[in-house]
């Protein structure tokens, strides 16, 4: 299935700040370019839904990234407190009884089902206890969510190939962990499975996040307009 997704949708920025004031600067600051913003835990806290509001009221979609896990009724009952919000995505991180909730009434809200962090690696999974690779694990929930009918799933570049190739297209893979190509490697990031925008959209990602390295850089302007030549190349690539 090929998806009509507007280029600028395809970078969802992931507004990792810690007040309503700084976010909404980043949003009228990068919103030219970038119509698709993440709103996290932190986030979240800081401004609750006047942000989420403030940023669909200038014409943006959102992504709210709050990871639900707890029982199945309050799970449904916190998607219900999104699905008529005009909130895009919302992401949950659960069993199998949690995802079913999650996706009773969402209505128009897409619901992704978090696989396995990308700040995990085998060497976590080991201390957890957990046998097998992170690519089965996250190819065995991903199987599972979508049967159960979740939207897509959140998991790295790295397993996006795998996933297209068992499970199909049609359904959504969000990437996190993607990094311009010149910083690809830094010792202080705490990413582990991380991948260019180009190597995510070539494996099969429909979204990319990102959000430090845009945020950090002295031209976030120019460095978008990179990452857009990057998912560009890659989805003329994946065309061919």
């Amino acid at each position: 299935m090929k998806k009509n997704i507007p280029l600028n949708e395809r970078i969802i920025f992931a507004l990792d700040v810690s007040s309503h004031e700084e976010a909404m600067a980043l949003v009228e600051k990068l919103d030219g370019e970038i119509k698709f913003f993440k709103v996290g835990l932190q986030l979240f806290l800081a401004g609750w839904f006047k942000t989420i509001d403030a940023i669909i009221a200038r014409g943006n979609k959102v992504m709210v990234d709050l990871k639900f896990f707890d029982i199945p009724e309050t799970v449904k009952l916190a998607v219900d407190q999104l699905k008529n919000r005009g909130v895009t995505f919302a992401t949950v991180h659960g069993n199998d009884p949690i995802l079913r909730a999650a996706i009773q009434d969402r209505n128009d809200l897409k619901i992704l089902a978090v696989t396995v962090l990308t700040s995990f690696d085998e060497s976590d999974m080991i201390e957890m206890g957990m046998t097998g690779s992170v690519k089965d694990l996250v190819l065995l929930r991903s199987r599972k969510a979508l049967e159960i009918g979740c939207d897509g799933v959140v998991s790295s570049a790295l397993e996006a190939r795998p996933l297209r190739d068992e499970l199909g297209s049609n359904f959504l893979i969000v990437t996190p962990g993607i990094r311009p190509g010149a910083n690809i490697e830094n010792e202080d990031d705490d990413q582990k499975r991380i991948a260019t925008a180009k190597e995510a959209i070539l494996s099969g990602a429909d979204h990319v996040v990102i959000g430090r390295p845009i945020r950090n850089s002295s031209d976030p302007i120019a460095l978008i307009k990179t990452i857009k030549k990057e998912i560009e190349e890659g989805l003329a690539l994946a065309a061919n």
